[in-house]
């Protein structure tokens, strides 16, 4: 008999995770969740699966998980023992049931991910965990222009931590865009799919661009190079957010 499956939307902090992936002796977001699901199921383990792992210092805020479960309880009273299981850095705000088939990596259809500058002079100490402070003045417009050349299907090897195993480096952006908000200036990226660091290392050549250290035209060289080499330094993690997933 196949068990309920549950679809499960989180966000979570970063900043005191090893990443999301469990491993030894290390705090994982996945760690937490299964320990917390072992609970629920008095003492038996439950495998989650994610749309996609986040590297430490990473957060999220839509996140999406699935596990089959033999317990047959309402949405509403997940919410709440998984509120009352998890630790604060954790939340789970949304569940349903879904098909026995569906999966939350290989379904996903679109993701965003936002990465996140305070640009004031001085460092705001609330938000130290979850910006990149930048103090400098940015040509925002050099930035925009840039960005044109990577929405589309491109080989994004260029943009590729070198330390992977993933051989197909395609992907399709679908937007890119600058938002500005509240001292902030939000670098947006919607895609189908996005490489080890790839959304860092776009940052990082970004903000040399920004910097006019090289120009808007140096991207689509960038692109055409394959070369990691040939791209910008890697942005810290915790100005990284996995905005939401679309299935």
């Amino acid at each position: 008999m196949t068990m309920p499956r549950i679809k499960a939307v989180l966000a979570y902090d970063g900043t005191a995770f090893a990443g999301y992936q469990v491993q030894p002796n290390a705090r994982t977001v996945q760690g937490e969740i299964e320990a917390a699901l072992k609970k629920m199921h008095k003492e038996t383990a439950i495998r989650i699966y994610a749309s996609g792992r986040t590297d430490a210092g990473v957060h999220a805020a839509g996140q999406v998980i699935h596990f089959d479960t033999t317990l047959n309880i309402k949405e509403q009273n997940w919410l709440k023992a998984f509120q009352a299981l998890l630790p604060d850095d954790i939340v789970v705000h949304h569940i349903e049931y879904v098909q026995d088939d569906f999966h939350a990596r290989f379904h996903a259809k679109k993701k965003e991910y936002r990465y996140r500058l305070f640009t004031k002079p001085f460092p705001d100490v609330f938000r130290r965990n979850y910006t990149l402070h930048v103090p400098y003045t940015l040509d925002i417009n050099a930035m925009k222009e840039a960005m044109a050349f990577i929405v589309g299907t491109h080989d994004f090897t260029s943009f590729c931590a070198s330390k992977t195993n993933v051989e197909e480096k395609t992907r399709t952006i679908f937007e890119a865009d600058i938002l500005e908000e509240d001292g902030e200036l939000i670098f947006r990226f919607v895609g189908n799919g996005f490489l080890y660091n790839m959304v860092r290392i776009l940052v990082g050549t970004l903000l040399e661009i920004g910097k006019k250290e090289r120009s808007p035209l140096d991207m689509a060289e960038i692109l055409e190079a394959k070369s990691r080499e040939k791209a910008g330094a890697t942005a810290p993690a915790h100005g990284l957010v996995l905005w939401s997933v679309h299935y």
